[in-house]
């Protein structure tokens, strides 16, 4: 099958066609209608085979996570999801592989309303880089630099469970099979807090999500914002998969820097902090405390007011670590 015969059986038929899209694939180049009043977040993501999922990964799997992280920064943003387009490089073509890995993108494009509108194909080991677009009011995206000295830390959902499924993949944890189920759908279909980053964006002041560990990706924030904080590691949710499996030091470890969650860090002010509790609680949006920001520039951790040892930062390319899904 050659290129332009693997896009037209693979990609062009699709579930979602945007009234925004003047051009889709098979051009040059998408066209799409700028609306007035709003700001167009770009974002893309790459994903290597055996750098950011194991190498037996479900092609269903790969084609859902592709999206799902690339949205997840769009979330962080505060940004409505609206476009994607697809690079992927693959060493063979298989059709059912194809079949599997395009399901996984599409159900979850249709999900959000996103469409697809062009991308490439070539020969190569397996890599699939995503470039997502979406839009946001002027004056409303969340930006890592708008943190406020004082501000109040927050994160949604759970976070170490995707960090649990590969240290059981890697075998350094037993699971039962149940839990290991559970862990390992976080892992390879994350949930893109695309909701929680719409609400947040009328009451929050900064957002980053958790692709990295908790640890690494609120130390971009605070970087970016010239900001410390103070975490209360009793307060980081979470799951019961995780407490159970794992001592009390090492589940806060695994919350702290394993990453691969995709979770929303995001922080308010103390004037805001209501209104922000209420939407999202409203909306039926797990989110936990965990902080406060400070001026300081250094995150310090403590345990019921004692400080407490923080682990390695969390998942860096280009360091000793970044083989982790090998």
């Amino acid at each position: 099958m050659k290129e332009f015969e693997l896009i037209k059986e693979f990609f062009t038929a699709q579930p979602v066609s945007r009234k925004d899209v003047v051009m889709g694939i098979g051009d040059d180049c998408a066209l799409i209608k700028a609306n007035s009043g709003k700001l167009i977040a770009v974002t893309t993501d790459t994903l290597v085979a055996g750098v950011h999922f194991p190498l037996d990964t479900p092609p269903r799997a790969i084609g859902h996570k592709a999206v799902a992280v690339n949205l997840s920064d769009l979330a962080a943003m505060g940004a409505e999801p609206c476009w994607i387009s697809v690079a992927i490089t693959l060493p063979e073509v298989n059709q059912q592989w194809l079949a599997e890995f395009t399901a996984g993108v599409f159900e979850l494009t249709e999900y959000f309303n996103v469409q697809l509108i062009g991308g490439d194909t070539t020969s190569g080991p397996l890599s699939i880089t995503i470039t997502a677009q979406g839009t946001v009011p002027e004056g409303k995206a969340l930006c890592r630099n708008g943190a406020q000295n004082g501000d109040y830390l927050y994160v949604t959902g759970n976070l170490g469970d995707a960090g649990l499924a590969l240290a059981a993949i890697n075998g350094k944890v037993e699971l039962t099979k149940v839990d290991f189920d559970k862990v390992l759908n976080k892992l390879n279909y994350p949930k893109p807090q695309v909701l929680a980053g719409q609400l947040m964006r009328e009451y929050a002041n900064s957002a980053i999500d958790v692709s990295d560990g908790l640890l690494a990706d609120l130390n971009h924030l605070c970087q970016a914002s010239k900001l410390g904080a103070n975490i209360k590691v009793e307060d980081i949710p979470l799951s019961e998969t995780l407490r159970n499996n794992l001592s009390a030091e090492a589940a806060v470890a695994m919350a702290l820097s394993a990453g691969d969650d995709y979770q929303l860090i995001f922080t308010t002010s103390a004037t805001n902090k209501v209104g922000l509790e209420t939407a999202m609680g409203h909306a039926n949006i797990d989110f936990s405390c965990i902080g406060q920001l400070n001026p300081s520039g250094e995150i310090k951790l403590s345990y019921n007011d004692l400080p407490y040892e923080a682990p390695n930062l969390g998942f860096e390319h280009f360091a000793d670590n970044s083989s982790k899904h090998a």
